[in-house]
């Protein structure tokens, strides 16, 4: 999740199981080693744009990294507060802080490598956004209330509430995982694999992606009472051969493309508006489109050895924003599950999409 996420849920953590008088050395050290992790930012390369797709959330976020990296964390920052706590107790504060870490980010959709070095999978239980104020702002609020007034219950509080937002994250998660498989099932699909995942800053919105007969379908669900589908779009699943068949498979291209592969969980396709552009298709502004955040592009001129360019959607236009608006308020939403989709607008997409 966002830093001020991480910081607040180490320190939150950490602080619920502090004495009154060491409370906030404990809220410090474990604010510290609950951001600790994301230091692998700084690992990556000049010549290499894929790099740090493959160490973020790696080896610090791992679970047997955990008594490692507080380790580190307690001994650069256990001068500061010897005065208050003992070795051992900027160790346990570190512990707590650090543990949060990866478990938090394992709960996005990103992808996180708990089980490093035994296995690259990706973890990612996607019952939360990765920035998600009504998540962030109540906590830091009962962390800095708790400091303040040196309360340990308020920290209990605090750890109270993030369990159980992330809770109702997973019964949310549950929620629009039979909404979008009834959905597939109206258009007479079976999908291969079903993927769903928070919209950004809330869990009401959620985004739905899967895979039927060689496409993506990609689709929204208002999560509120009842649940309502907010139909996509579709297109076709990325097919070297078929969409870029002048890549040589023992080129640099050919080997970044399969390492992007892995890092989005094999959710890939071609861009339709950017022909050399393979798109992830886990993530997009408005949930229920095609636009990717990110992506690589590839150059047919290239040469054996060059890499792939890593690009990504910085900004948010208008529309966008008017899309996602849209889709809170259930203007672009059915009413209940439609008893057939319409599928002059699926087959629309076919024609645009290819």
């Amino acid at each position: 999740m966002d830093p001020f996420s991480q910081g607040a849920v180490g320190a939150i953590a950490s602080t619920s199981i502090s004495g009154t008088r060491k409370l906030r050395a404990f809220a410090l050290l474990g604010c510290i080693a609950g951001l600790a992790p994301d230091l692998d930012i700084l690992i990556g390369s000049s010549t290499d744009p894929l790099l740090f797709l493959e160490y973020h959330r790696q080896f610090t976020h791992a679970l047997v990294f955990i008594p490692v990296g507080a380790a580190v964390v307690g001994l650069v920052m256990h001068w500061g507060v010897r005065h208050v706590l003992r070795p051992a107790e900027s160790y346990l504060a570190c512990v707590v802080g650090y543990a949060t870490h990866g478990v938090l980010d394992a709960c996005t959709s990103y992808g996180t490598q708990l089980l490093w070095p035994f296995s690259d999978y990706r973890v990612a239980w996607n019952n939360v956004s990765v920035v998600d104020p009504l998540f962030t702002v109540p906590l830091v609020a009962l962390l800095v209330a708790a400091v303040v007034k040196r309360r340990r219950s308020l920290a209990l509080v605090g750890v109270a509430w993030a369990a159980g937002y992330l809770v109702l994250g997973v019964i949310q998660t549950a929620r629009v995982e039979s909404v979008g498989t009834a959905l597939a099932a109206q258009r007479g699909h079976e999908p291969g694999r079903l993927t769903v995942k928070a919209g950004f800053g809330n869990l009401l919105i959620w985004k739905v992606i899967y895979e039927h007969d060689g496409r993506y379908y990609v689709d929204a669900v208002r999560a509120a009472v009842p649940a309502r589908p907010c139909l996509g779009e579709s297109v076709a699943v990325l097919d070297l051969e078929r969409d870029l068949p002048w890549i040589d498979a023992d080129s640099r291209q050919a080997r970044d493309i399969e390492r992007f592969r892995w890092f989005s969980g094999d959710y890939l396709a071609l861009d339709p508006a950017h022909r050399n552009r393979v798109i992830d298709m886990r993530y997009s502004v408005v949930p229920n489109q095609i636009e990717a955040l990110w992506g690589v592009e590839v150059d047919r001129g290239s040469a054996p050895d060059e890499h792939v360019r890593f690009v990504a959607q910085r900004a948010t236009r208008a529309d966008q924003r008017d899309a996602y608006w849209r889709l809170l308020t259930g203007a672009d939403c059915a009413a209940t599950i439609p008893s057939t989709v319409r599928p002059g607008r699926l087959g629309e997409q076919k024609e645009r999409f290819g």
